[in-house]
């Protein structure tokens, strides 16, 4: 017997020639002979019974009801060659529908041949036995002559007259065993039932043995007999065992239900769903379960997101409503101790209900650490349940998708049927097909998607007044562990590791802005509570600057929040490194975290401003009412509401602002700026001194309007004292006795930049020259300006000895106070000794017109006279009396007044101080030569060079 071939007809063979080649195949075997052996007409094998019984099981076990409903005896016999009712087209079209085109046409050709050899053969059989087919023919003939002849005779022993008789008597035999050809009818039916039943017993008892094996958890024995019952082949007309098959299926669904119903098991072990998956593949389910399964896991997930969510919602509650009983207590406490303390009128304590009412009219805030706690746990909650499920379930799909999952499921329960289990790879593989890895990677993408909006959500509750607490910090920690979690080996999908990597990310430039934000709000915070209280000089770590609490508080937050920010940056770095998307993050918040930090200082230096301008404000306001109840100015400020040991003195608190703007700009920017600066560093960048020198110079310029606000006071007090040592001591200017030594008016005068002195060496020691100087500069000045004010009332004249007496006292400052004149003062000096010599001549030059020469110096000589009879009088002998005095008295008086002018003297190198000041200030130790003042030398004797244009 020749093996049937199954080759697919190439798909590429013209219309044509498969036409003309189906009508040949058909030509032919329309004319092969009817009834002869069960061989295929094609030459390509033998049909035989067996043959035949395959061909029709594999159509009726064909996937599609109507294929199976088709297949009958019509079918049958069309299908058949020794048929009568043969159908060529419908034996091309079934049975070799996957032949070849070359083959059939070999068979074609081979079926023609057959025939032809077949017609030959019966034509030399008749040639051959011609003689004997004419006899035979002859005797038939003779013997249907001799029957006719016979059938026509009524009196012969015809088949009709046998045939009447033949029938009476079987109506007789009839009538006799009717009864008993009843009762034996209905004995071949209770047999043909009886085989039935037998043939069928299994069948029958199907049900109940496929539901004892699943209540006995004999999954395989359940899957193998129903399998084996859906094999058997049944008669289509049969309809009780169509029933037991309903009730068959009828049972194996409720079994498919059971098994889908246990996968959602939260405890089931992988090893029992690969086997759950193997038994329903088998039964050829409606649906996938493996991804039935996936579904069923993700759901599950989901499902303890939201029930994490849940409990933390209720969690919350709780605690709100147990603060809210604790304030309704507190609040009833407080009532209860203040009407102990007082009685009502009638002598009976008022009620207490209002306590209730106004608790409950204020909702509860979920702020403080304990709601922070609870938002903490919770994050905690949701990354557990992430890391706990995801990588299992990922591994899961992995498995079924690369093949490894269920593989026993690939195998059929009968191993005799090949037909049967290459039917069932091919559906198993169809559903398959449907899905993908893709499809599982989007489903746990919108798992983490949920994950992602509950815990920003969660996170921007946080509050700001825990931010240094580790609450942030440890959730970011918990993203953080996700995502390494996620980075193992087939532990999540890529799209899941990089959204948990982008998560961490964000939260973290969120967490960075917001430490931001509050190092910015507590530095406005802590300037409100300025307690001016100088801090000691080892809390200042040696400073020159006398500053109080306020840049340690400052510096302490900036530096606490700068190093919960280094650690973010640092992992938020070593994230940057796999994403491009994360760099750019990366860039973007080490510039917001740069112009935070340098923001910062802008913004204590405009709150150092601020209490600048407030206390200068104040201190003017209470001058201003001073003057008005006509108190002086310098009366002692005081106040009730200060701490112990802080400063009260509106100058001091000058002084202490100036102070800590000076530590902020040497000290303080640097120090914080080189420590932190690595943050947002990046190589090549040129802006970092840029940044630096900005900073300084914003310091730079407070410094000089603050320093204003005091100098400008200081000044005014310095004007005053001006007007006391030229106006308001008793002098006449115009008549004043010969000069004895610089005058007690003087040295209040001196005593005035002396308290200056102290005052800022003690507050603000850096700023003592820069301060000085410009107090010099404004004494100078305002000597000038009084000058012009007065040059025609109290100062309209001023003889010889008041030049003298003025330009004594004017060096002996010039000599005290050298170390801290400016350029600027020492031309504005200049210009007072021209306007001083200018006010001398003319007052001399008019008391010589009105006293006509009645009295001369004694000192000036014949040349006075002379000088005298033309009516004028030499600058250079005023010049030269002024030097004589100098010469005469300064050094005495700087020995004198040694004490007052020692400050200045300590505070400044001997280098810097003239020869007379050193010798006055060395008289402490020992007498010094004194050289005469070198200006004088340089001075020109003649026409005065010192003019109001000049000083102007």
């Amino acid at each position: 017997m020749r093996e049937t071939r199954t080759v697919p007809v190439a798909p590429k063979i013209e219309r044509k020639a498969s036409a003309a080649l189906g009508r040949n195949v058909l030509n032919s075997l329309q004319s092969f002979p009817r009834g002869m052996e069960c061989i295929d007409p094609l030459g390509l094998g033998i049909i035989d019974n067996r043959s035949l019984r395959l061909i029709t099981d594999k159509l009726e076990s064909s996937p599609s009801k109507a294929d199976r409903e088709s297949v009958d005896s019509n079918l049958r016999e069309k299908l058949l060659y020794f048929s009568e009712k043969f159908d060529p087209k419908l034996f091309l079209s079934r049975i070799h529908r996957d032949t070849a085109a070359a083959d059939l046409e070999a068979g074609a050709h081979a079926l023609k041949s057959d025939l032809q050899g077949r017609t030959l053969q019966r034509k030399q059989l008749v040639k051959e036995n011609f003689d004997c087919f004419v006899s035979c023919k002859t005797t038939i003939d003779d013997i249907e002559s001799k029957l006719k002849r016979i059938e026509d005779d009524p009196e012969g022993s015809g088949t009709s007259h046998l045939f009447n008789i033949i029938q009476g008597v079987s109506l007789q035999a009839n009538r006799a065993f009717e009864p008993l050809f009843e009762r034996q009818a209905q004995a071949e039916k209770i047999r043909s039932v009886q085989g039935m039943l037998q043939r069928f017993r299994t069948l029958f008892n199907l049900p109940s043995t496929i539901r004892g094996s699943i209540s006995k958890g004999e999954y395989d024995l359940a899957v193998r007999e129903y399998r084996k019952a859906k094999s058997i082949a049944l008669p289509s007309h049969v309809g009780i065992l169509k029933r037991v098959l309903e009730e068959v299926e009828k049972v194996m669904h409720e079994f498919k239900g059971m098994l889908y119903k246990s996968m959602e098991d939260p405890q089931i072990d992988l090893t029992e769903v690969e086997n759950i998956v193997r038994l329903l593949l088998e039964l050829e389910p409606e649906s996938d379960p493996v991804w039935h399964y996936l579904n069923t896991q993700n759901q599950r997930i989901r499902g303890l997101l939201e029930k994490c969510y849940i409990d933390h919602e209720a969690r919350m509650e709780t605690l709100q409503n147990e603060k809210r009983e604790r304030a309704l207590s507190d609040a009833k406490w407080r009532k209860i101790q203040f009407q102990a303390n007082e009685v009502s009128n009638d002598g009976f304590p008022n009620t207490l209900g209002d306590v209730d009412v106004l608790v409950e009219s204020h909702p509860m805030d979920v702020i403080g650490e304990e709601f922070d706690a609870l938002r903490g746990k919770y994050i905690r909650r949701l990354t557990a349940v992430l890391i706990h499920h995801i990588p299992a379930f990922w591994k899961v799909a992995l498995s079924v998708f690369s093949g490894k999952f269920a593989k026993s499921s690939q195998v059929s329960a009968d191993v005799n049927v090949n037909a049967n289990a290459k039917s069932d790879e091919k559906v198993t593989d169809g559903k398959y097909s449907s899905h993908s890895i893709d499809e599982v990677a989007g489903m746990i993408r919108n798992t983490i998607s949920t994950y992602e909006v509950k815990i920003q959500n969660t996170f921007h509750n946080f509050e700001d007044s825990n931010i240094l607490c580790s609450y942030m910090s440890d959730a970011i920690k918990e993203i953080f562990k996700a995502s390494q979690t996620f980075e193992a080996k087939e532990s999540a999908p890529p799209v899941a590791v990089a959204a948990l990597r982008m998560l961490y990310s964000e939260i973290t430039k969120i967490y960075i802005l917001r430490l931001c934000s509050w190092m910015r709000s507590c530095t406005e915070d802590i300037s409100k509570t300025e307690t001016w209280i100088p801090v000691s000089i080892l809390e200042r770590n040696r400073s020159p600057y006398t500053i109080s609490s306020l840049p340690l508080a400052f510096r302490s937050i900036l530096a606490s929040t700068m190093d919960h920010i280094n650690l973010m940056i640092q992992s938020l770095r070593s994230e940057a490194s796999k994403s491009e998307d994360i760099y750019l993050l990366l860039k973007e918040t080490q510039e917001s975290i740069r112009l935070a930090f340098l923001n910062c200082f802008l913004d204590f230096a405009g709150h150092l401003e601020g209490i600048a301008n407030q206390v200068s404000q104040t201190r003017a306001g209470r001058e201003d009412s001073l003057i008005q109840n006509g108190y002086s100015h310098e009366t002692p400020e005081e106040s009730t509401d200060v701490f112990p040991g802080s400063v009260v003195n509106s100058y001091q608190k000058l002084l202490m602002v100036l102070s800590n703007i000076g530590y902020c700009k040497d000290e303080l920017s640097y120090a914080m700026y080189n420590k932190y600066k690595h943050i947002w560093k990046s190589r090549g960048r040129t802006e970092d001194d840029t940044d630096i020198r900005d900073l300084v110079m914003s310091f730079s310029g407070l410094e000089e309007k603050v320093l204003e606000h005091y100098t400008t006071s200081k000044a005014s007090v310095i004007r005053n004292a001006i007007v006391n040592y030229l106006l308001d001591s008793g002098i006449n200017w115009g008549g004043l006795p010969a000069v004895k030594g610089v005058r007690d008016a003087a040295v209040e005068l001196l005593h005035t930049l002396v308290a200056v002195h102290a005052e800022v060496f003690a507050g603000a020691k850096p700023l003592l020259d820069k301060t000085l100087g410009v107090l010099v500069e404004a004494l100078i000045d305002t000597f000038l300006s009084i000058f012009s004010e007065q040059e025609n009332k109290d100062l309209k004249s001023l003889d010889a000895n008041g030049f003298c007496q003025l330009m004594l006292e004017l060096e002996y400052f010039e000599t005290i106070l050298n170390p801290y004149f400016t350029p600027d003062a020492r031309e504005s000096l200049k210009s007072l000794q021209g306007v001083l010599l200018e006010k001398a001549i003319e007052s001399v030059s008019e008391f010589v017109e009105n006293t006509g020469h009645a009295r001369k110096s004694t000192r000036v000589g014949e040349d006075a006279l002379g000088d005298e009879r033309q009516g004028a009088v030499s600058p250079d002998d005023l010049i030269a009396l002024a030097q004589q005095y100098s010469s005469d008295l300064l050094q005495t008086e700087l020995e004198r007044t040694r004490v007052n002018a020692a400050c200045f003297m300590e505070s400044t190198p001997l280098d810097t101080v003239p020869e007379s000041a050193k010798a006055a200030y060395a008289s402490f130790k020992g007498p010094l030569d004194s050289p005469t003042r070198g200006y004088r030398s340089q001075q020109s004797i003649g026409s005065p060079v010192y003019n109001q244009n000049r000083r102007r």
